[in-house]
């Protein structure tokens, strides 16, 4: 009887290891796991610029560089102070290109090239807060003597908002689909267990600058596009 006791209890002890063997619990695991469903979806919302930026600046040439320099410097102040004048505050203006470099002649006749004189070339990044003004600015900056006119751009200001919109369309894209598979697989819609996001930034449009602008240059900002694209991942139960 007493053996017949100890046999009972080995097999009781070893059914109870079965049960807890790890293996078992990650099989649980697994089957709970299984238990989720993941969608993709977007959120799309269009906005129009609202900011533009463009680069304005003198190329000067004479023979000396410090001469050269000195033409540059001075011009640049009148594009300057006529930029602010027209409204661009000071915090709008920024140096981006200030260079001098020496200009060559052509090799010639098995004459080695030589330094025929000096360019000196200023540029700034101009932040352009009112883009119905944009051509203005450009046709005051043309006027005042800058004959470098950089490429156009139009970025969104406050996009960190217009971002936040289309997660909220697309969370709520995500939900609906998931919620659609659930009820036709016959369960219900648990937590969320994960989110992950793609976004198709506003980033700022390229304009080519033409070689010279006429009073009131007519610009076209048109409209930007940012989809942000989510993956989310739902319990069921």
């Amino acid at each position: 009887m007493r053996n017949l006791s100890m046999m009972g209890m080995a097999a009781a002890l070893a059914a109870a290891v079965a049960l807890w063997h790890p293996n078992a619990a990650m099989a649980a695991d697994d089957k709970a796991a299984e238990r989720t469903v993941s969608v993709s979806a977007t959120g799309t919302v269009t906005a129009e610029p609202d900011l533009a930026y463009i680069t304005a600046g003198m190329a000067t040439e004479a023979d000396t560089a410090r001469e050269a320099l000195a033409r540059n410097n001075a011009a640049m102040a009148k594009v300057i102070d006529g930029l602010k004048a027209a409204g661009i505050a000071a915090r709008d203006i920024q140096t981006s290109t200030l260079a001098v470099e020496a200009r060559y002649t052509q090799a010639k006749d098995g004459r080695p090239a030589a330094i025929a004189g000096y360019r000196a070339r200023n540029q700034v990044r101009l932040t352009v807060r009112d883009v119905k003004r944009l051509g203005e600015v450009l046709d005051i900056a043309v006027s005042l003597g800058a004959n470098q006119v950089g490429g156009i751009n139009f970025d969104v200001a406050d996009a960190e908002r217009l971002k936040d919109e289309a997660r909220k369309q697309a969370m709520a894209n995500a939900r609906r689909r998931a919620e659609l598979y659930a009820a036709a697989a016959g369960v219900q819609l648990g937590a969320v267990l994960r989110i992950a996001e793609n976004i198709e930034d506003l980033r700022p449009v390229a304009v080519a600058p033409r070689a010279s602008f006429a009073a009131a240059t007519p610009i076209e900002p048109g409209s930007r596009t940012l989809t942000v694209e989510v993956h989310v991942t739902y319990a069921l139960r």
